[in-house]
């Protein structure tokens, strides 16, 4: 079984706002795959702090195998996910985040405006994830197969 944490990252999402419907799209499409199981999900504000603190804790902590977040890789100013993610990665995965960009620009040429990045601290995978229900249904619809592969690497079964 591959560990997942699902991180929503929304001031109105944690304010209570608004339904976080992109988290949820999330776990069902994980569910439905029956390699995945979801240990943590949670939702904090666009805070860099807040955003590092959890993504630590579930890497070094928790030991997580896979980490997804979900909103926060715009250009708003309160859009910060990508910037705390490349604080705590050790190696940055460019292919995986420029594959979701590449595939997303494909049904909506706006998918190229996302800051997202992927990568890894220590044996977890850790990928931004647009905030939108499409949005994160689209993108992991284009790389799920090839998480489990990318997280048997990380654990050193090879290629």
């Amino acid at each position: 079984m591959i560990n997942v944490g699902i991180l929503t990252i929304s001031d109105k999402g944690f304010a209570g706002e608004r339904e976080d419907l992109s988290g949820k799209t999330l776990r069902s499409i994980l569910l439905k795959e029956k390699v995945y199981s979801i240990k943590r999900y949670k939702i904090i504000p666009d805070e860099i702090k807040d955003i590092k603190e959890e993504l630590v804790s579930w890497s070094d902590q928790d030991k997580l195998d896979l980490i997804l977040t979900t909103g926060g890789t715009g250009f708003s100013p309160r859009d910060v996910t990508p910037e705390a993610t490349k604080e705590i990665i050790i190696r940055e995965t460019v292919g995986i985040s420029d594959t979701i960009r590449n595939e997303g620009r494909k049904r909506n040429r706006r998918a190229i405006l996302s800051r997202a990045v992927a990568g890894i601290r220590g044996n977890t995978l850790i990928i931004n994830l647009p905030g939108s229900e499409r949005g994160v249904r689209e993108s992991l619809e284009t790389i799920i197969d090839i998480i489990p592969h990318a997280v048997e690497m990380i654990e050193g079964k090879g290629h």
